[in-house]
């Protein structure tokens, strides 16, 4: 009885250490073919500018307090001339409305570089 004990425990580590050993090699050799790239992610351009809120006033000066010249929405198309501060001068292309743009609201996605 004991001896049978024992072939059954031995039985079943092995069951239990085999997916566990092909898993490690298994895994090994595509870690191996992701690191071929040569190319780093630093060295790839920066991200668009991207509107971050459901909209965004566009200002005449770079202040909150200033006079409002349009709405910048999500969906618009901009190019962004200069900066100032946490200010962003920019150009609607959809509403041709030039004017300043609070940084807090309309920034660039950080890229994420998993090495």
């Amino acid at each position: 009885m004991r001896s049978t004990r024992i072939a059954i425990s031995a039985a079943m580590l092995g069951a239990l250490a085999l997916p566990v050993l092909s898993a490690t090699t298994a895994n090994a050799a595509p870690t191996a073919a992701s690191a071929a790239p040569a190319s780093s992610c630093s060295s790839l351009p920066p991200l668009p500018y991207a509107v971050h809120a459901k909209a965004v006033t566009i200002r005449s000066k770079a202040s909150s307090k200033s006079t409002a010249l349009g709405v910048l929405y999500k969906s618009h198309k901009f190019t962004v001339s200069k900066k100032s501060g946490n200010w962003l001068y920019i150009t609607d292309k959809t509403t041709g409305v030039k004017g300043w743009v609070s940084g807090t609201y309309v920034y660039r996605d950080v890229r994420m570089c998993l090495d």
